[in-house]
């Protein structure tokens, strides 16, 4: 009874108040409704409630209900109001009667029970302005709620409870539950409402779980979609949520890894860090690499140097999070891969030590807080402490944050605390680098101070 209370407490009441305004003589005649169907608010009232009914009488009601809940409304006009909300305490009763009521998930109601579905939630999702949506923040825009949320959240609901029972069986279900049905309802990871994106996540996430035969079907489905985002330039709202159900699929896995699960990693997961909206599914995707290294520690040398190839060139806020997972990657790291991968990264990490935006610069230097990386870099300091010496010193003489000035100079005594000898070694080599530089520069501003002096004079000459 908990799951029912919860629907109708989240359900608006302004459909109600608009069905009590409907005029009397309105049609319930529904514009849109399947070939077939049932019509309007004459055939819900027509049918008794499903507990007055004696018991051996229920599952021929209860398949009559399903029939004609598969009446679909056009919720952008105002018509067919008392159908409507007719329809919608049908479905009310139909989730509070399988909430109450064991057993009624019979056999023979399957194929009912997917049409109904299939039914209210497939349909033709509003078209995107792509080219717009491209430039924009995703976090910033509100989201579009879908007008038809009243009556799709209950067959959400209901669609749920008949996942999750115990009472299907799904060599049994999976007859109706096909491939073709999981295909229409991922695409539906594209809607503009979250709260529809979030029922369709928790019901394919539990679908993946219960029907065996359906899991490489919905791995490779997620590959496609990720593709067409990737190739295809475009916006996806589903993103992130699909990345959530990935997370589960992956702790999953079992050891060790196949070579389609690596593969799914290099081609589908991989590549998401180069799309521009990021920052709308990072935390999720950030996840799926975590749990990828936890299960192959060797992984994380193939996602670091990835990430280091793809590596935002001028967007500051996608460089702090590269630097957040590049952390978190780094935690699972194991030494040897580590010492395979140093060398670009910390090429990479001296650039950013002396980026003049502070918060890449600062969110950089922030590794040194963490005492697993700390122990990697030490036991590689003859390798590492002279390509970050010059960049810390480099900071200390020109960096305009102060916030970063004080981590630098933290950092620099905690390499010369490591190992004081290389420390003075690095040192003394960066100065004399830059003492030469300096020469270097001195001398190309003669040699352009008399090219001047030259010029000038050939001129004067010339003008004379």
């Amino acid at each position: 009874m908990k799951g029912i209370q919860t629907v109708k407490r989240r359900i608006n009441n302004e459909e109600s108040q608009q069905a009590a305004a409907e005029p009397a003589n309105s049609t319930a005649e529904a514009p849109n409704q399947r070939p077939g169907a049932p019509k309007g608010e004459a055939t819900f009232s027509a049918l008794p409630k499903l507990h007055d009914e004696v018991p051996a009488d229920r599952p021929e009601l209860f398949k009559r209900k399903l029939q004609a809940c598969c009446t679909v409304f056009d919720f952008n006009s105002e018509t067919d109001m008392k159908a409507k909300e007719a329809k919608r305490q049908t479905l009310l009763e139909l989730v509070e009667y399988v909430n109450s009521t064991r057993s009624c998930f019979q056999e023979s109601l399957i194929p009912d029970i997917v049409k109904m579905v299939a039914s209210n939630i497939f349909r033709a999702l509003p078209a995107k302005d792509r080219s717009s949506m491209s430039l924009s923040d995703p976090d910033e825009e509100e989201p579009v709620l879908e007008k038809a949320w009243p009556h799709l959240q209950i067959v959400y609901e209901f669609f749920l409870r008949f996942v999750v029972s115990n009472e299907v069986d799904p060599k049994v279900a999976k007859l109706s539950l096909d491939t073709n049905f999981v295909s229409q309802m991922l695409e539906l990871f594209d809607s503009d409402d979250p709260r529809e994106r979030d029922y369709v996540k928790t019901i394919t996430h539990r679908i993946y779980g219960k029907f065996m035969a359906l899991r490489a079907f919905i791995r490779r489905a997620i590959q496609n979609a990720f593709f067409k985002v990737m190739y295809e330039c475009e916006m996806h709202n589903g993103v992130g949520e699909l990345l959530e159900i990935l997370g589960s699929i992956i702790n999953g896995f079992a050891l060790p890894l196949k070579e389609e699960h690596k593969d799914f990693l290099v081609r589908a997961l991989i590549p998401l860090h180069k799309m521009k909206f990021l920052a709308s599914f990072h935390q999720q995707l950030s996840y799926c690499m975590s749990q990828y290294v936890e299960k192959d520690p060797r992984l994380a040398y193939v996602i670091i140097t990835s990430m280091l190839r793809y590596w935002p060139a001028t967007i500051t806020s996608k460089q702090v999070l590269f630097l957040n997972e590049l952390e978190e990657l780094l935690e699972l790291t194991k030494p040897p891969e580590f010492i395979r991968l140093q060398d670009q990264l910390f090429q990479r990490l001296a650039s950013c030590i002396t980026c003049p935006h502070f918060q890449v610069a600062e969110r950089t230097l922030f590794l040194w807080n963490n005492d697993y990386i700390v122990r990697l870099i030490t036991s590689s300091r003859k390798v590492l402490f002279p390509v970050v010496i010059g960049a810390l010193y480099m900071n200390s003489k020109q960096h305009w944050n102060s916030a970063v000035h004080g981590l630098t100079f933290n950092v620099l005594k905690l390499l010369m605390e490591a190992d004081p000898q290389l420390f003075d070694e690095c040192s003394a080599n960066h100065k004399e680098a830059y003492d030469e530089e300096e020469q270097r520069e001195a001398a190309r501003q003669q040699k352009w101070a008399r090219l001047q002096e030259l010029f000038d004079k050939r001129h004067t000459a010339a003008v004379a």
